[in-house]
Parts: structure tokens; C-alpha cells; sequence
């Protein structure tokens, strides 16, 4: 039960991801590699303020904010210096492995002996709960785990319900009319470089919350924290489209959200099964190319019969 409590956590963390990756993805059709290092970027600066004796909510937000930044810059190099933006995000990420390093002062930072974000959950659980161990469908589960588990769910929900809230206003349509249709946002006197400025801005601040949060619950932050991060947003984002089967933005950011979760699950399983950790990153990006290939595939079978009967 600890493993899926813990696979639970940290889908709903990396969720947050996959909103980031939706947004620069989806919305705006860019393949932004930024986001392998505005990850670490906002694990790094929330885990120099927790040694430092920041206060935990102020260090998340820190971290966040970190990634807008990178993300604005990579919007930046794209909109005024006319850069791919694939090589724009990679011109960053590269950038960003050395930011990381420098913020930190060395690879790895531990938080076992900092305040957390975690560590407030769980003293609340155990608060709440007696010191006893409680049970959710008959299983016993720690007070401090499952308090984690409803921190990450909040956080999770609050993003998603400003997200949706936000591409709803006015400026958050014109960021959805940009990646839509540019030429005609353009034509309409909208600003569209601001709009993907902002746009990437808010993709990897999401990113880098979720990487903050990230280094929170595993006690720790590296500096390789972040490598294939991306391709961990994109099975979420495929994963959630497969499930819901739909545009609309709602149900859009509630599939990403499902697929982070039950990708994290398979990969909890396959871990569970034997399969080798050094072997996870390949079976990630297989598995993101058979979730890519698929629905074509199955479109294609679909339209055989009918053909050949006409």
C-alpha cells in the first residue's frame, strides 16, 4: 500500500508537469525542451531557501517563479531573435544545467534536516490522526502519507482550477486564439509575441512548481533530476487525450492530470515486476512512440473494411 500511495504522490506532483508540457504543447505547438531544465531550475532554488530556513510556501513559489522566467526567456529568443523554438528551448536547457549548478553550488542538495512542504503534511496528518494508523478501503495506511496525498491533490486541483480559469479570460483566449490560428490573432491587432512569451512563462512555471514540490517529497535535489522530464509530460498528455477523447478545456486538464497519475502506476508496476531502473528512461520513450504510432495505426484498420467493401 506504501508504493501506491507513494506512485499516487508523485503523479499528482509530476501532474503539474504534464499541465506545463499541455500548455506549450497543445496550446501553442511547441515542442518546448525547456522543460528538462526549468524542472530542476525550480527544484534547485526551492531547496537552497529550505536549507536556508525559508519558509516552505515562499520556497515553492520562489522555485515557480524561477521557471516563468526560463520559460519567458525561451519565449524571448524565439519571438524577437526569430529562433526555432525547439532550439530555442534547447539553447535554455543547455543554459539552465549550468544556472542549476550554480544556484545550488554543487550536484545534489538534501532536505532530510529542512522544513518542507511535506514535512507540514505530515505533522498535520499525525496531528490529526492520534498518532494512530488509519485505513482507506480496508488497508492500512500511515496518517502522515495519506495527509501527503490530499497535499498533492490540493495542489494539484488549485493549479488545474486556476488553469482553466485563466484560459478562459480574455487574455487567456488570445494565448489559446495564438497557437490556434496566429495570422489571425496578428490580424486582430493582438500582441502575439507577448502572448507566447507569456504562454511559455506559465508552461514552465508549472514545471518548475512541480519540480519544487518534487524535491520536497523525495528529500533531495539534483541536478539530473531533470533529464527526460519532457518525454514524462508528453505520455501524460497522450495518455489523458486517450482517456477523455475530447478538446474541451476542462476535461482536457482533468485528463492530463489522469494520465500523469496512471502512468506513474504502470511505471510503479513495472518496477514492482523487475524491471531494471536503469532501463526506465527507454521504456518511457517507447512507450511514448507506441502511444504516438497507435491511434493512426487503429484509424488506418478502422478505414480498411469500409474501403475494400466500396
Amino acid at each position: 500500500m506504501t508504493l501506491l500511495i507513494g506512485s499516487l504522490i508523485i503523479g499528482l506532483i509530476l501532474s503539474l508537469l504534464a499541465l506545463g508540457v499541455l500548455v506549450s504543447f497543445r496550446i501553442f505547438s511547441i515542442r518546448d525542451l525547456t522543460t528538462d531544465g526549468s524542472i530542476t531550475l525550480g527544484a534547485s532554488i526551492a531547496a537552497v531557501l529550505l536549507v536556508q530556513g525559508t519558509n516552505p510556501i515562499f520556497a515553492t513559489i520562489a522555485g515557480a517563479l524561477g521557471g516563468a522566467v526560463a520559460g519567458m526567456t525561451t519565449g524571448f529568443i524565439h519571438t524577437k531573435f526569430k529562433v526555432n523554438a525547439m532550439l530555442a528551448g534547447i539553447l535554455v536547457m543547455t543554459a539552465l544545467y549550468s544556472v542549476n549548478l550554480n544556484v545550488m553550488g554543487r550536484s545534489n542538495v538534501p532536505l532530510m534536516q529542512a522544513t518542507t512542504v511535506t514535512s507540514y503534511g505530515e505533522k498535520l496528518g499525525e496531528w490529526l490522526a492520534g498518532g494512530k494508523t488509519i485505513h482507506i478501503l480496508g488497508w492500512p495506511v500511515a496518517a502522515a502519507d495519506a495527509a501527503v496525498l490530499i497535499l498533492a491533490f490540493g495542489f494539484t486541483a488549485a493549479a488545474g482550477g486556476v488553469m482553466f480559469a485563466f484560459f478562459r479570460t480574455q487574455l487567456g483566449t488570445a494565448m489559446r486564439a495564438t497557437g490556434d490560428n496566429p495570422q489571425m490573432i496578428r490580424a486582430l491587432g493582438a500582441n502575439v509575441e507577448r502572448n507566447i512569451i507569456l504562454g511559455l512563462g506559465l508552461s514552465n512555471g508549472l514545471v518548475a512548481l512541480s519540480g519544487a514540490l518534487l524535491a520536497q517529497y523525495q528529500g533531495f535535489a539534483d541536478a539530473q533530476m531533470g533529464i527526460g522530464m519532457i518525454v514524462w509530460g508528453l505520455a501524460s498528455v497522450i495518455i489523458g487525450e486517450a482517456l477523455t477523447n475530447t478538446r474541451s478545456l476542462g476535461l482536457t486538464i482533468i485528463g492530463t492530470v489522469m494520465g500523469s497519475v496512471l502512468f506513474r502506476l504502470l511505471v510503479a508496476i513495472a518496477l514492482r515486476w523487475g524491471l531494471n531502473p536503469n532501463n526506465l528512461k527507454l521504456i518511457t520513450a517507447l512507450f511514448v512512440l507506441a502511444a504516438l504510432i497507435l491511434p493512426g495505426l487503429l484509424e488506418k484498420m478502422k478505414r480498411r473494411p469500409t474501403s475494400s467493401a466500396t
